[in-house]
């Protein structure tokens, strides 16, 4: 007894010791590092920023930054001062990540020295030795203290009649209290079902979107830069001369075209090449919008026009390739998928290769003035570069700008993929889009055709 006595002490004193030592912010980092790299975090994206945020602003002691206005501004990018009543995106990230973390260390696929905690009504973090964690249904200790002796049941003696009343009042309380709990557990339930089908009804587009957090590397978001001729200040002066007053500035002269008879000829050098200028409407339209998307989901994002990207910048980060006919790397990307672009003579068409050979080409008015045009996403977790790569082009520019605007969308991206298989976001997909122009703005854009692989 006493040998059992004396270790049991020096267990507890070890125990004291080691809670009361200052964790390091190399085991804390550490730690942060084998969670981000887990199963549970590797490709959760918000819950990845959020925790790397909460965690170094709390190593670095800057407590006045761990406010949910603040997280929602830096980690989120919602604008300074926006109403966190009506907008619960950081509460509602801390809860996923509280959900991860307990995953996390119940999965027992390491054995970590420290672990990170995130405290319920908090987003400061808490950090402890591992063996500080409370373990459930642990046995208890042995202990030189005896246990108190429990006095010998008594035999029945029928002189001595047993009372019945309270045990029947006990069992009633029993029963309110189990009714209570089963109550309770009930709401608890049917809030958690509601979250969950919530959660899962706004997760179309992270789903989507979850591959480009597989690597550290900002989404390279590619535009073209078609070759672009500009008339030269010769051109202006003279019909300057005659028409006294106009194209006077340079801001007249980019923003008005030069009323030339069509019957004059001009020479090549009274023409140069812009090269400052170039990128299509549409194009720019929907990078804008997958910029910002990325912004969203706390992706960092690059924009690459014309010659300023490389395959080999390909090879090394995820791709927006934005554009079609004009988009080189688009048309390589396609050129032997399901859907495909195809220029026939000066016709330029969607094609189907294989399968029923559909055909879509953009539709015009009488007057030449196009009235729907046709799209193609394309999303390729391993494409030709071997990253995760997305096409959004279009016929025409009005297609790739409803493209853009429907990846971008939540609302319409789960309608765009509600037939879409249940494993979709394992496979690689195309979709064919359409969207009906009006006064040169191109509306919703909607699925005519798709294809899963």
């Amino acid at each position: 007894m006493k040998a059992i006595f004396e270790s049991s002490s020096h267990e507890s004193e070890n125990s004291l010791l080691l809670a009361a030592d200052p964790i390091p912010a190399e085991e804390i980092q550490q730690e942060l590092n084998r969670i981000l790299a887990s199963r549970f975090f590797r490709s959760a994206g918000r819950s990845r920023q959020f925790l790397q945020y909460v965690v170094q602003h709390k190593l670095e002691g800057h407590p006045e930054l761990l406010k949910e206005r603040t997280i929602g501004t830096e980690v989120f990018q919602r604008p300074a001062g926006y109403a966190t009543g009506d907008d619960p995106v950081v509460r509602v990230q801390a809860g996923e990540v509280r959900r991860r973390l307990e995953q996390y260390y119940q999965s027992g696929e390491d054995s970590p020295v420290v672990s990170i905690e995130l405290p319920v009504g908090s987003y400061s973090p808490s950090f402890h030795w591992a063996s500080e964690r409370p373990v459930a249904d642990e046995p208890k200790a042995h202990s030189s203290i005896p246990a108190p002796s429990v006095p010998p049941p008594q035999a029945f003696s029928p002189a001595q009649p047993q009372i019945s009343a309270p045990p029947v009042k006990a069992r009633s309380k029993s029963w309110i209290l189990a009714a209570v709990c089963i109550a309770v557990l009930l709401v608890a339930g049917l809030g958690l079902y509601l979250y969950q089908r919530n959660v899962h009804q706004l997760s179309t587009l992270e789903r989507f979107w979850n591959p480009v957090f597989a690597t550290q590397q900002p989404v390279l978001i590619c535009l073209a830069k078609p070759v672009t001729y500009r008339p030269s200040q010769e051109l202006y002066r003279r019909y300057e001369r005659t028409n006294p007053g106009t194209f006077k500035s340079e801001w007249q002269r980019t923003s008005k075209p030069l009323p030339l008879d069509i019957d004059q000829q001009l020479t090549w050098g009274q023409m140069y090449l812009a090269s400052d200028y170039g990128v299509a409407v549409g194009d720019a339209q929907a990078a804008v919008s997958l910029s910002g998307l990325m912004g969203k989901l706390g992706k960092a994002s690059q924009v690459r026009i014309g010659t300023n990207y490389s395959f080999e910048d390909l090879r090394n980060s995820p791709a927006l390739e934005v554009g079609a006919f004009n988009n080189r790397w688009t048309m390589e990307t396609t050129a032997n998928l399901h859907f495909a672009f195809v220029e026939i003579g000066e016709h330029f068409m969607i094609r189907e290769q294989g399968g029923q050979g559909r055909v879509w080409q953009s539709i015009h008015d009488s007057k030449g003035n196009a009235t729907d045009d046709f799209a193609v996403i394309g999303r390729l977790l391993d494409s030709k570069t071997g990253q995760f790569t997305v096409t959004v082009a279009g016929i025409g520019g009005s297609g790739t700008q409803a493209a853009g605007e429907l990846l971008a969308n939540r609302e319409y991206l789960a309608e765009a993929l509600r037939n879409a298989p249940p494993d979709w976001e394992k496979r690689n997909m195309e979709l064919v889009l359409q969207t009906t122009i009006t006064d040169s703005v191109p509306g919703p854009a909607r699925v005519v055709a798709a294809y899963f692989w």
